[in-house]
């Protein structure tokens, strides 16, 4: 399935998504940590910290905090990776599906709503 945007239909598919989750009171994420959770669900895995890093060519640090938050929200937990006790690997849970799921949903309402599909 291919779609044509042109740039000012893209943002205002973005705006029209990002307006749909701040009335459905979505937690508000940074670009960078929406970048992380992203990469967590839609890349396989497994995930760690610093492949994360190196993916999204941020420090790791960075990759931490954003971590921290989602993990605040129950979206990703860590666990020791058994194999290697001094890693830690980055797991999807239930709600951080479900939130996935629901904002994907705004994304396609709100390209339906402007004109894009």
């Amino acid at each position: 399935m291919s779609i044509e945007l042109k740039e000012m239909q893209a943002l205002d598919m973005w705006r029209l998504a990002v307006v749909a989750g701040i009335r459905r009171s979505a937690p508000d994420f940074s670009q960078r940590q929406m970048a992380v959770l992203l990469s967590v669900y839609l890349t396989p895995p497994p995930h760690t910290v610093r492949g994360l890093a190196r993916s999204l060519g941020i420090s790791k640090p960075a990759v931490t905090r954003a971590l921290d938050r989602l993990a605040g929200h129950q979206f990703v937990r860590r666990k020791v990776d058994e194999d290697d006790r001094r890693s830690v690997l980055v797991q999807r849970t239930v709600r951080g599906s479900v939130f996935l799921s629901e904002f994907a949903e705004l994304i396609v309402a709100a390209a339906r709503d402007s004109g894009a599909g």
